[in-house]
């Protein structure tokens, strides 16, 4: 009898398990599910606000096998009783599930007033508007210090001139890095004319700017939020086990702890390192993800005991605008060395790193 193997989201983490699984040469049925017919390269969609033209890939020519069911649709819900999903056209059936539906901007409190830059619909907006922006010497403000809000600030920043960009953060921008990485970082705001508002909180998002913990209103044209990620809450509604920002709780092969039919990869899953340390959400751990929980499948199926995530982190690759980058390099722990890699150089780096992980997702 063949297996049904259902993939859940053709991100990194789905498209990587999704050619793993069908690579295997089982008696296996895989079917991918996705709510666009193109693979989105996530990392460069600060890029895409920038008004770039990348490349499209169609999804059919990243799939590594062409017995590949692709089923082009939005997920509504999961019924675990009869092992189906509900889609917005379909409904299919598995017997073994990764769910790989990844993660969004969270936008609980901007009340619809800031654009993001976590979904390719949402980048494109950004790009729209930006222009006109620019164009009147407007102010635009990115709420966030992180890798996305970096990103997004310097590219911005460096694709027009004339646009006075903002960087609103609780923290400082890059703290987790080495104090040689913070120090190249403020040298790169610096040379942008990026204005940084450290050590503040923005409580909500107005049409004419950010409201801050104090009362204080920064002005603004166009906000762009980069503060965090959140999941869809299917996985929650169906009454998996889930942690509490709803990603589905897993052991060390990405099989769900109170479904084990389920498997979760990337964003969605609550995966840890050996010794208990949670694997953030990036790029960087959703490939290795995919690739154990499609090496666990496997193996349970022809009988073998699958071998458990093992993981480390090596670097971190920011890219601030298209001429200049920072590599920082990690511990295990993701903790920061003193050693950095800057410039024209770390630009390359963070590109290279950007095609192989395209490349390996098949």
């Amino acid at each position: 009898m063949t297996h049904r193997i259902v993939v859940l989201g053709a991100g990194y983490a789905g498209l990587t398990a999704a050619n793993r699984i069908a690579g295997r040469g089982q008696r296996t049925q895989v079917t991918l599910v996705n709510g666009r017919s193109q693979f989105v390269e996530r990392v460069r969609l600060h890029q895409v606000a920038a008004g770039q033209q990348l490349r499209e890939y169609p999804l059919r020519e990243r799939l590594r096998s062409s017995g590949i069911q692709l089923i082009i649709g939005r997920v509504q819900a999961l019924d675990l009783q009869r092992r189906q999903v509900r889609l917005d056209n379909a409904t299919v059936g598995y017997d073994t599930l990764v769910y790989a539906l990844g993660s969004a901007a969270d936008t609980t409190t901007t009340a619809g007033h800031a654009c993001t830059v976590a979904d390719l619909d949402g980048a494109r907006e950004l790009g729209k508007r930006v222009p006109d922006l620019a164009a009147e010497r407007g102010v635009l403000a990115v709420v966030g210090g992180g890798l996305t809000g970096i990103e997004t600030a310097t590219e911005l920043a460096e694709a027009y001139p004339q646009l006075r960009v903002r960087l609103v953060t609780s923290g400082e921008p890059g703290g987790w890095l080495s104090a040689r990485g913070r120090a190249h970082l403020r040298r790169a705001f610096d040379r942008l004319g990026i204005e940084v508002l450290p050590g503040v909180t923005v409580t909500r998002v107005d049409p004419d700017g950010v409201v801050l913990a104090a009362g204080r209103t920064v002005g603004t044209g166009l906000t762009v939020l980069a503060t965090g990620f959140a999941v869809a809450d299917i996985a929650r509604q169906a009454a998996l086990a889930v942690d509490g920002h709803g990603r589905i709780l897993v052991d060390d092969t990405l099989r769900s702890r109170s479904h084990p039919e389920i498997y979760a990869v990337g964003d969605s899953a609550a995966a840890y390192r050996a010794g208990g340390q949670q694997l953030r959400m990036a790029c960087a751990t959703g490939m290795p993800t995919g690739q154990c929980a499609a090496a666990a499948i496997t193996a349970r199926l022809a009988g073998r005991n699958p071998r458990p995530l093992a993981f480390r982190y090596f670097i971190q690759c920011i890219s601030l605008g298209r001429r200049d980058g920072l590599i920082q390099f990690v511990h295990a722990d993701d903790s920061p060395h003193k050693a950095v890699l800057t410039g024209r150089t770390a630009a390359w780096c963070k590109e290279l790193v950007v095609r192989g992980a395209l490349h390996a997702t098949r």
